[in-house]
Parts: C-alpha cells; structure tokens; sequence
C-alpha cells in the first residue's frame, strides 16, 4: 500500500493548498458557539405577573399599577404574586373596587415579563415560567441530543459519502434552520429546529477537523483542532458582543445566518479527502487532488510515486468490526472515549450555568472566551513538547481538581469561584482540542472518522447529560461539581494507559494502529518538530 506520507511529503505537507483549506474549514467554528446564545443568555426572573388585561373591558382608565391592585393577589414580602391571579368576574367596576375579588387561579391567558437585561429570549416569546421553568433545561438538552445524533449520524455517513459530503450537508442544514429558529413562533417548533441544528453542528464539527487533518503533514497535524477552538473561543466573544447590544435573541439569528450563507457558497468548493479517495479505491481521483495540491504549492512530485498511487487497490472493508474485533483499538476506543464524554460534561456543565457564578453574565462570558483563546496556542506547543499522552492527563487531572476546588469556596466569593470556574473550563476546554488531535491517530483509516463519531457520540452524551446533572443541584448545590469533576479526575488517569502518538504517521492498517508496525516520519517532518520547540 502506498504510504500517504511519503505523498505529503512529496506536496508539501503544510503549504498553500492546507493553509487555505485549513482556514475554510475551520472559519466556520467561529459561528458554531451562536447557535447557544438562545440557552445562554436568559434571565431566570423576568418580574413576571400573570395577564390581566380582561379588567380594562370595565376599566381601561385603570394605570398599569391599579390593574395589578384589583387583578394580582399580593405576596407576604409585597410583591404581586408570578403565577397567580383573581379569576375574572362579570362585574362593574365599580363592585370590583368596592368589593375586591378573592378566588384566585392559574394565569389564563399568558404572562406579562418586565425583563430590564433583554428585549426579547426563548423565556419570554414562550412564556417559560410558573411549572415550565425546565423548558429552559429541555432546550438544553435537546440541542445537546441533537449534537449527539449528529455526530452518532455523520460519522459513519463520512466513511461511505466521504468527507467532503459529510461536512457540506451539515453546513446546509443549519443555514436553513439557523432562520426557522428566527421564526419560531411556538416552543415546540423552536426546539425541533434547535435540535436539527445540533445535528449539523456535531456532524460539521467532527469532519472539518478529520478532512483537514488527513491532508497535513505530521508536524502540523494538531493545527486543525486548535485552530478550530481557537475560532471557536473567539466566536464565543463575537456572540457575546452580539447579545449585549442587541438584547433579542430571534435577531440574532438572523444576523448569524448572514455568514453561514456565505459559507454554504465556498463549502462546495474544498477538496475530497485523497486519503479516504485511496483507502475506498478510486486512485484517479486521488491523483487529480494530489496533484492539484502539488501544483497549488509549487511541487514536483516523482513519476515513481505516482505510479504507486494509480496502482493502489482498494482496502478490505471490514467496517465497525475491526474495532470491535481488536481487544487493542477496544481499550483505545473505551479510554478516549470516556475521556471526551467527561470532559465535555465538565465543560458544558460550567457553561451552561455561566449566570450563576455571582458576576454579571456578560463579563463572565467575556473572561470564559478570551481565556480559551490563548490555552489552544499552547496545546499546539504541548502535543509535540510533551506529547498526546501528557497532554491529555494533565488537562483532565489539573481541570477536574480546579473545578472541584470551587465547592471549597465560600459562595459568596464570586471573584475566586468565577476564577477557578474560568481555570476548569480552559483546561477542559484544551483537552478537547488534544482529543481531537489523539483520537485521529488512534485508529486506521478505514475506521477513522467512524471510531471519531462513535467516540465524539459519547462525548455529546456527556454534554446531554449536563443540564439534567445541573438539576441535581436542587438536592445540594455541590452535587453537580462532585460529579463532573470526578469523572474528569477519573478519565484523566486512565489516559495512562494509551500509547504515545507523536511524530507518527496516521496509521492506514490495523496492524499500524496496534503498534505492530511503528509508523514512520520523514526526516523533514522531525526538523520541522524540533523547530517548533521553544
């Protein structure tokens, strides 16, 4: 079989052609974090009152506070009571004001929100309050699940359709639902769309990362995953200054669908994988891209090499049962993969409950996405100074004991909660960005992109599992923090038990993934490593 490498290095492994790649696929993770603005930024107490506009029939002098007198019982502490009202009568005013009304009853017809932070959220268009306060959770929860399908979905899809369909088709879906979301007028719709956009989220997630990968050579082989964070982080930022001064979440949509159109535009543009083109048998193909490639980055690639490309035959394709048949590549895939789910729940877990820190909202959404931008520079330093293994366990066991450490801290003290908050959530967030680099060089290329969804699948259970974690907090506030904080704990241990993949090939064999034959680096992939130490 021909080595993929040897074809790398013969194109450059890091030139003009994956240089814009690169960036074409990873742009768009700058507008992936948009896509929780909705579940995020909401207000939790919106002063709500029950709506009792049927009194101004008989008394549309009445001032807004008069009406709420007559029509809203009064609370202990003064204030008008949320979810309650005096059921209306067919009396006069008159009555009315002389004789008062006691039965009361459940808002009938909707609520009234006094929100002063936002315009317009999905707490307010849907009336989640009084008995729906979890709706906000379900939200959650259901973009999560929908990340999750996306992943369990497009994995696979990316093996028989190839990588370059399997990154398109997401790109489509959410443009499209990116504006139904906008216009959602019932809960119930807004949530089916938020769910088929999770979808397209975890499949383009996924994909972009592998395409740009197996086109790079080993030496750049993590620029896509923390570049891809990188912009992600920054997105986080760009939504954030959205928010703030526009305070309506259904405008924001809008405005989110504006660049997503234009990536739809160029997405058809980018090139197929000629790793996957090899590995499913069609070497012609391959040999168009590669020296496409070769051209774009001014190389001559050898006649000899070529030949070997259009002689390549087509891999035995044994599907999902080469990993379940290697008890080696099981305990890659049992140990990565709970080290994602972990230290996705961690991550999510601490950004879904970002208003509850003690400080304002928007300043700690600020600190969380400037603060993740630089962690993603020094994993890319980190992978090839200390390598995957060291990388990964440090993040995990570091991240879990900074994020239990909170529980340690008076409640009261937001500045220092919010700090060790902020330190577990980039260290989750870095170890996300080394387990997008490690789990590519795990598995052969037959299985690749289905062992990474199948792995990425779990993950995005342990971010659907977040909101419903962050319920338990009504038992005890620390419970949630205990819980993913030792799993993060947990996982990072176990990493010790992976092999060491730096300055390696990705493997194209079962045999190489296994370790039985030591995959091989040029010469020039170990000058351009040992040039990027410092």
């Amino acid at each position: 079989m021909v080595d993929f490498g040897e074809i790398l290095e013969a194109i450059g492994g890091f030139g003009v052609f994956q240089k814009v790649l690169l960036l074409a696929l990873c742009f768009p993770n700058l507008l992936l974090p948009f896509h929780f603005a909705s579940v995020l930024f909401n207000n939790g107490n919106t002063s709500h009152h029950c709506n009792t506009d049927w009194i101004l029939q008989v008394g549309p002098n009445l001032t807004k506070e008069e009406q709420l007198h007559l029509t809203v019982p009064i609370l202990d502490d003064g204030s008008f009571s949320p979810c309650m009202m005096y059921k209306p009568v067919d009396l006069n005013l008159s009555a009315i004001q002389e004789y008062g009304l006691n039965e009361t009853t459940a808002c009938i017809d909707g609520w009234v929100h006094n929100d002063t932070m936002y315009d317009s959220t999905i707490i307010t268009d849907f009336d989640l309050v009084c008995g729906n306060e979890n709706s906000l959770r379900v939200a959650q929860t259901v973009l999560m699940a929908g990340i999750l399908v996306g992943g369990l979905l497009f994995g696979p899809l990316s093996e028989s359709l190839g990588r370059k369909r399997a990154t398109q088709i997401p790109v489509v879906l959410m443009l499209i639902f990116t504006v139904v979301t906008g216009l959602s007028p019932y809960f119930y719709m807004y949530v089916i769309s938020q769910f088929i956009i999770g979808i397209s989220y975890g499949g383009f997630r996924i994909n972009c990362i592998i395409l740009a990968t197996e086109w790079t050579g080993t030496a750049q082989r993590s620029y896509g995953s923390c570049l891809s964070q990188v912009l992600s982080s920054l997105g986080q930022v760009v939504f954030l200054a959205l928010i703030y001064y526009l305070r309506d979440w259904r405008m924001c949509q809008f405005i989110m669908a504006t660049p997503i159109g234009i990536v739809v535009l160029y997405i058809w543009f980018i090139p197929e994988s000629a790793r996957w083109l090899l590995d499913r048998g069609r070497p012609e193909d391959a040999k168009k891209l590669i020296q496409k490639a070769a051209k774009i980055n001014k190389r001559t690639i050898p006649d000899s090499l070529m030949e070997k490309v259009l002689l390549e035959k087509p891999a035995e394709r044994e599907g999902i049962k080469i990993l379940f048949a290697s008890p080696v590549l099981m305990k890659y895939f049992i140990i990565i993969s709970f080290a994602w789910a972990a230290l996705t729940q961690a991550y999510y877990s601490l950004s879904l409950n970002v208003g509850k820190f003690g400080l304002n909202i928007f300043l700690t959404q600020l600190i969380f996405g400037l603060s993740e931008v630089p962690v993603h520079f020094v994993c890319i330093w980190l992978l090839e100074a200390v390598g995957r293994k060291a990388s990964l366990m440090g993040t995990l066991l570091v991240g879990g004991l900074f994020c239990i450490l909170t529980i340690a801290i008076p409640q009261g003290n937001y500045v220092a909660v919010t700090a060790l908050a902020t330190f577990g959530r980039l260290l989750m967030n870095g170890a996300g960005s080394v387990t997008n680099v490690y789990i590519q060089e795990l598995f052969p290329t037959s299985i690749r992109q289905t062992a990474t969804g199948l792995a990425a699948t779990a993950a995005r259970v342990g971010s659907l599992l977040s909101p419903v974690l962050g319920m338990l907090e009504v038992y005890h506030y620390s419970i949630p923090t205990v819980v993913f904080s030792s799993l993060a704990i947990t996982s990072g241990a176990l990493v010790f038990l992976l092999p060491e993949t730096r300055c390696t090939e990705l493997p194209d064999s079962v045999e190489e993934a296994e370790g039985k034959r030591k995959p091989r680096m040029s010469a020039k992939d170990w000058d351009e490593v040992n040039a990027t130490k410092l």
